[in-house]
């Protein structure tokens, strides 16, 4: 270890955050690799190593002889002031090594907020955050994640983008680079050919011109880039390498725990929903490869609790199959079996009483519209006879506490649908106290709302946000009409959202306010200790960028969108249908019972979904 890290790491909050070690980590030899990788996720130790995509791509980059993949996360701000102050540069977890030693940095972006960040660690590593100021083909910096499918904001400082799911995808990229550096391509000659790897997108290679409104007016690709990026998928999640000897942090992280896939992808179609969209097509794992790689993760890490993840978990054909087969390893070792993303429309007392046979987890539900009227318009397809049934086999179960969660702001709501919040608040309320087992108890009901995003690739793309003032007008019209004191209401704050919506809908205009936000300190902007409000309203303002333009504004259906180079497999037809259906209040079948023809079948062979 470096002996200045030994000096300041006293001074830090976590200090295990930086100083790798940890059991399972992947250490090779220097003069045994070609390429060297820096993995580098845009947010603190305890958030990146939660993530599971890094636990997978950090496996099957690590997979290749060739390549050595390291972790580097983002300093908190003790940690960042002292590194600044002893001049010691971002450095991977597994050798110690600075980033200036690496041929790739490889970003994880699974949220816009992140974007300043990813500028910080660029300029720690000693890097010019512009690709056009990085000249040489190494170090190579890309990205993927969920943000990269708009990758506009981010595009003048990422050399290329990976679309979609990356263990075939980077490998490739890889491949290709270790040629490149064996035959000393130069970089041109590298992303010409790169942008040809299904999945890849190179922003130089791609000319966007503008109407005098300043919305886009074409995109034109050159060097035979594709017009489409098409997003890469897995098509089966049983064949694809899984690590069940994933790295065990050292300090306490948000997911201290085993997870599990059970599928990709979402049987429903909530209309705000983008993962719901982008991670289509349906593919789910067989019962026995969740189960084994469950077990087997849990023998090799020693952890206390497995969670099996998916964006809605109780669709899964097979959940009470696969709790049992789990059950019957854990049960007996005291080991903990959860399932968050649970549907209030199938939540049953036999799966309710798997659940707690080890240890009862909280209740979570994304009820999302305080109305039928509304939830039925964005699509959600649940009832409040649903929600009720739910809680009546929770609390008659034992359960005393149970959160819901909604959006204010979703196109077409109205006041009434926010007043129906508190509305059924009281019912769940009236509920516990007539199906309640132990009233001794209480009973605490936690209502949390955040503001609606307009998100690329979603049937509400095209829709605007309501502004801050008005946001926190519905959200006083909640508080006041929420009167029981079993009720506690939180809400997320409108001016992080505002920034979201405008960095979720930008164009690559906004890339000098993200540059000079950075410039300015901003860092680990998902944060609220770092986050400023108004560093981001002047930037805006120096950069000529009216925020309402992007957040504000609702956009015609025939209008080019920024991020229309970039195909996610769900057609554009479909979203504008199922724009249309949220004005008749009409809902769409899940996939289950009925095929959407949304496009994204055609991405497997045989062009039908795991439904």
């Amino acid at each position: 270890m470096d002996k200045r890290l030994e000096r300041i790491l006293p001074k830090v909050q976590k200090p295990a955050r930086y100083t790798g070690g940890e059991y399972n980590q992947i250490i090779k030899n220097k003069e045994d690799v070609e390429l060297r990788l820096a993995f580098c996720f845009p947010d603190t130790y305890e958030i990146g190593m939660s993530n599971l995509g890094m636990k997978i791509l950090y496996h099957t980059m690590n997979s290749l002889p060739y390549v050595w993949c390291e972790r580097v996360f983002a300093p908190w701000g003790d940690m960042y002031d002292e590194m600044k102050r002893h001049n010691i540069p971002l450095y991977a977890l597994e050798s110690g090594d600075a980033l200036e030693d690496f041929d790739v940095l490889a970003f994880s972006v699974g949220y816009e907020m992140a974007y300043t960040t990813v500028l910080d660690m660029l300029d720690m590593a000693s890097l010019p955050v512009r690709s056009a100021d990085r000249s040489s083909l190494l170090p190579l910096v890309f990205a993927g994640g969920s943000a990269g499918v708009n990758p506009e904001p981010m595009a003048p400082f990422v050399d290329l983008f990976v679309i979609g799911e990356g263990e075939e995808m980077n490998n490739e990229l890889l491949a290709l680079l270790r040629t490149a550096k064996r035959e000393n391509w130069d970089k041109q000659s590298f992303l010409i050919k790169a942008a040809r790897i299904g999945g890849v997108y190179v922003p130089s290679l791609y000319n966007i011109t503008y109407q005098e409104d300043g919305t886009v007016k074409t995109i034109e690709p050159s060097c035979g880039a594709p017009a489409k990026v098409k997003k890469r998928i897995i098509k089966n999640l049983d064949g694809v390498p899984f690590p069940t000897d994933p790295i065990v942090p050292s300090t306490e992280v948000v997911q201290d725990r085993v997870n599990v896939e059970l599928f990709r992808g979402c049987v429903r179609g909530c209309r705000f929903c983008q993962a719901g969209h982008i991670y289509r097509p349906i593919r789910a794992k067989k019962p026995e490869t969740v189960i084994r790689q469950g077990i087997e993760t849990l023998q090799k890490t020693g952890y206390e609790d497995v969670t099996l993840l998916s964006l809605s978990s109780s669709d899964y054909r097979h959940l009470s199959q696969t709790c049992d087969g789990l059950l019957e390893y854990c049960e007996s070792r005291s080991i903990g079996v959860s399932l968050p993303s649970l549907r209030a429309d199938n939540f049953s007392m036999e799966l309710m009483e798997k659940l707690q046979r080890v240890r009862k987890s909280g209740l979570t539900f994304a009820v999302e519209g305080g109305s039928q009227r509304l939830r039925d318009a964005i699509n959600k397809n649940v009832t409040e006879e649903d929600l009720l049934n739910t809680c009546r086999i929770a609390f008659a179960g034992g359960w005393n506490s149970v959160k819901l969660y909604y959006m204010l702001g979703l196109p077409t709501e109205t006041d009434e649908d926010i007043i129906g919040i508190a509305e059924m608040a009281d019912q769940v309320l009236h509920c516990w106290r007539q199906y309640a087992k132990n009233k001794n108890r209480g009973v605490r009901i936690t209502i949390s709302t955040s503001c609606f995003i307009p998100k690329p690739h979603s049937p509400f793309q095209w829709e605007a946000q309501v502004t801050p003032e008005e946001y926190l007008r519905r959200v006083n019209l909640l508080r006041s009409s929420i009167t029981a004191r079993n009720v506690v209401y939180n809400w997320h704050d409108a001016e992080t959202s505002v920034i979201e919506a405008v960095l979720s809908r930008g164009d690559r205009k906004v890339a000098d306010a993200i540059e000079d936000v950075w410039r300015q300190g901003g860092r680990l902007e998902a944060w609220s200790d770092y986050f400023s409000y108004d560093r981001w309203i002047t930037a805006f303002q120096k950069a000529g960028i009216d925020p309402a333009f992007y957040a504000f504004r609702d956009r015609p259906n025939e209008e080019v969108l920024p991020w229309d180079m970039i195909d996610v497999g769900v057609r554009k037809q479909h979203l504008i249908h199922e724009r249309a259906m949220a004005y008749e209040a009409r809902l769409s079948p899940d996939c289950r019972k009925t095929c959407s023809a949304c496009g994204a079948a055609a991405l497997l062979e045989g062009g039908k979904c795991d439904g």
